[in-house]
């Protein structure tokens, strides 16, 4: 990735605090470069240290105010922690990007309760945990909640382990979220992209023998190109901006969405004519 340069010019983020789980790799990182790039104030939280002391570097080579913490975000002292340090650095919170996930690979019937629990502690708990420690600074500045989702937080595709299951949820609890304090002003965003272009293929190890060679390589049970990560981090930003709900990418995937709206069985004809 390369380094993000400040615009001129002053942007919405310009002076603004955010906090990206996940911020160290992935769209989490393209989200907190172009945070920096728009004069925000970032903090950025993942397990790894040294891929976060390389964002870091990278961040502060271009002139951004970052902070970089290590922290497992499904132990709550940890997300506890990574909150309080973010808030009395900057003294307040304007954005959370929960980025955090893993998705998988399995059949449904092959796909242990242990399995399912740990996704979901990932995908799902971790954002509970994050959310609710930033929710009162984040409610204080009337700021921007971002979940990102995926594709799979709409529909299941075939092969997907507990994945979608771990998206719906996600999806479900963001739109609670949206529901409930929409009118104590928090912004809340669901964001669900495709699969991320990667500078290396990404194939997914599965005990499950059964399993065809197309279920093993990235997608969420329909066929999209990589996007690139800069991009879709640009578009976030701009929905959240925009205090839109959703953003789906690409945007043709609704049409999938409409129709399993509209008949199960054509949802589900749909996902299996296009996966």
């Amino acid at each position: 990735m390369n380094a993000p340069s400040h615009r001129k010019s002053a942007s919405y983020w310009t002076g603004k605090v955010a906090l990206v789980a996940g911020g160290s790799t992935g769209l989490g990182r393209a989200i907190a470069a172009e945070l920096a790039r728009q004069g925000a104030r970032v903090a950025i939280a993942a397990r790894g240290q040294g891929p976060i002391d390389a964002t870091v570097e990278e961040l502060r080579g271009a002139g951004a105010e970052v902070l970089g913490i290590a922290a497992d975000v499904t132990q709550q002292a940890d997300v506890e922690r990574l909150v309080d340090q973010t808030v009395t650095r900057f003294g307040r919170l304007d954005l959370l990007v929960n980025a955090v996930g893993r998705s998988a690979r399995g059949a449904a019937l092959s796909t242990t309760p242990e399995e399912f629990a740990a996704l979901l502690d990932l995908n799902l708990l971790a954002a509970v945990r994050v959310t609710r420690a930033a929710g009162p600074h984040l409610l204080r500045s009337r700021g921007h909640l971002v979940n990102i989702g995926s594709l799979a937080s709409k529909f299941a595709g075939q092969f997907m382990g507990g994945y979608s299951a771990s998206k719906f949820a996600l999806a479900g609890y963001t739109q609670q979220l949206r529901l409930e304090l929409a009118s104590d002003g928090l912004k809340v965003l669901l964001v669900c992209p495709g699969p991320i272009a990667r500078d290396e293929a990404r194939h997914y190890e599965t005990s499950d023998p059964a399993l065809p060679q197309s279920a093993r390589q990235p997608g969420a049970g329909i066929r999209v190109r990589g996007m690139a990560a800069n991009d879709v981090a640009r578009r976030v930003l701009r929905a959240a901006e925009r205090d839109r709900a959703e953003l789906i990418l690409p945007a043709r995937a609704r049409i999938v969405f409409v129709a399993a709206a509209i008949s199960a069985r054509l949802g589900d004809w749909l996902v299996r004519k296009l996966a």
